[in-house]
């Protein structure tokens, strides 16, 4: 096998025995890169000094007899909302165009730490709001599956660089299912650990009460492997747990017969594509045969996930993204003003997208007075059933399952002139981060030759124990291993 196919397992075994050089690997992703970006634009922009030069280090302290991690030599990408100090970060924005950041996010001073070699920064959904990368200010991402296809969102170019060897590993965000769906999409591995689990230090919000750091990659064992080096309470983000983090990688051989899962019958019924549906019962059967107890629960205020996620998520929004005004830093209209609010309405006119426009608007009207007990005040109310419903079920089981998107990858523009039918698009997705819980994409089969994804949800900081039963799915399964013609 080519250095691009294998999985950050197998290439840090290589790199532990010298049967290879880190050199060697970031090089040969480096070429993949080249060879197939032309067709995929899944990156921003691409790293490849950088890269070679951490690589080298790894290279030299190895030859010299250092103790390394197990991730040390192994690329990596990160969504282009991670800040990266004096390099691009635009969040896919032109607002941000050109911003350098003075200081790393808290998981890009991680891998490198690691001896990870980053190779470029990748694409997404403007401020990652859309889920079909589609909203990018600067380019459409491809599905390596079927290029007329979208790969998911907003974390879609890390999803598709992932699946396309591009890198064997990236980071995303997920607000409301932005690792998980695009990991569907895409036919990969993607993890989106419980709200405090990762520092969020040095990430460009959306919604703070939601946003979480989380990897991508082509199975759970490598899933469990990054998660190890990101994972952890850290002084600079006051939202991190301080909880102990787990010995991943070692856990994920535990046995899973006896374990309890339950099938939330809001999240396999209306909306979601029979054939979906089939893919993810055959995956329930699956386990069944493993010595898992599986059964359908009841969790009526799931149903109101979708309103109650897109009023938290814009009022945060609008919030969060005021700091961008023309004045400080970022896109500046050369327009001639009036005054400051004309450069503040220009300035932030031009450099946002029409998505963005859209969510900072309807975040402002639920914010505003008169309407703030009506929207975002009542939401919040709901929020706390929609977490009751999540602590009723996980009282009797281990964990839930559900597909993670209720179709397949669909045609790029498909879905365009149709707001409704695009936010619908996380409908499985949007629970678990209102409810600040763990959630695991994990391949379980195909539809008209496109991945279709399952969704593993667990208890708050248990992602031990989504990564141990998604790893005995994928060991009696080989959905994981396709891998689209390129």
């Amino acid at each position: 096998m080519k250095l691009y196919e294998l999985t950050a397992y197998e290439l840090s075994e290589r790199l532990a025995s010298k049967e290879t050089s880190a050199v060697e690997v970031a090089q040969a992703f480096i070429d993949r890169i080249d060879s197939t970006e032309d067709q995929l634009h899944s990156f921003m922009l691409t790293t490849p000094e950088v890269a070679l030069e951490q690589a080298k280090a790894v290279d030299e302290a190895r030859a010299a007899g250092e103790e390394l991690g197990p991730l040390a030599g192994v690329p990596i990408a990160h969504k282009d909302l991670l800040c990266t100090r004096g390099i691009q970060t635009t969040c896919g924005s032109k607002i941000l165009e050109g911003f350098r950041p003075p200081y790393d996010a808290d998981v890009v001073i991680k891998c490198r730490e690691a001896g990870m070699s980053m190779v470029g920064k990748t694409n997404m959904d403007e401020f990652a709001m859309g889920s079909s990368t589609e909203n990018s200010a600067y380019q459409i991402t491809r599905n390596p599956w079927d290029l007329d296809c979208v790969p998911g969102g907003s974390s879609g170019g890390s999803a598709a660089a992932v699946t396309a060897g591009q890198a064997p590993i990236a980071l995303g965000t997920d607000t409301g299912g932005s690792i998980r769906q695009p990991a569907s999409l895409c036919g990969i591995t993607g993890l989106k650990p419980t709200y405090g689990r990762v520092s969020r230090y040095g990430v460009v919000a959306y919604a703070s009460s939601l946003d979480q750091v989380g990897p991508l990659t082509r199975d759970v064992r490598d899933a469990a492997m990054i998660m190890s080096v990101i994972a952890g309470s850290v002084p600079s983000d006051a939202t991190s747990a301080d909880i102990a983090v787990p010995d991943y990688l070692a856990e994920i051989e535990g046995d899973v017969s006896g374990l309890r899962a339950g099938v939330p019958s809001q999240l396999i019924g209306e909306g979601i594509e029979p054939e979906v549906r089939d893919c993810v019962l055959a995956a329930v059967k699956q386990y069944e045969e493993m010595g898992i107890t599986c059964e359908e629960v009841e969790m009526p205020n799931i149903d109101y996930s979708l309103p109650v996620y897109y009023l938290i998520a814009t009022a945060e929004a609008a919030s969060n993204l005021a700091r961008y005004d023309g004045v400080r830093y970022g896109h500046r209209t050369d327009r001639a003003v009036d005054d400051i609010y004309d450069l503040f309405a220009k300035s932030r006119g031009e450099g946002f997208g029409p998505e963005v426009r859209l969510r900072i608007m309807l975040g402002t009207f639920a914010l505003s007075a008169g309407y703030y007990d009506a929207y975002y005040l009542k939401a919040q109310k709901v929020r706390t059933l929609i977490v009751q419903d999540f602590e009723n079920a996980f009282a009797d089981h281990d964990f839930l399952i559900s597909p993670t998107s209720p179709t397949v990858a669909f045609k790029v523009g498909e879905k365009a002139d149709d707001p409704l039918q695009m936010k619908l698009a996380d409908i499985c997705t949007i629970p678990i981060n209102l409810a600040g819980i763990a959630g695991l994409n994990v391949p379980c089969g195909f539809v008209d030759d496109l991945p279709v994804g399952m969704q593993l949800m667990g208890r708050p900081f248990e992602e031990d124990v989504l990564l141990r039963v998604g790893h005995a799915y994928q060991q009696a399964t080989d959905w994981h291993t396709k891998r689209p013609a390129m």
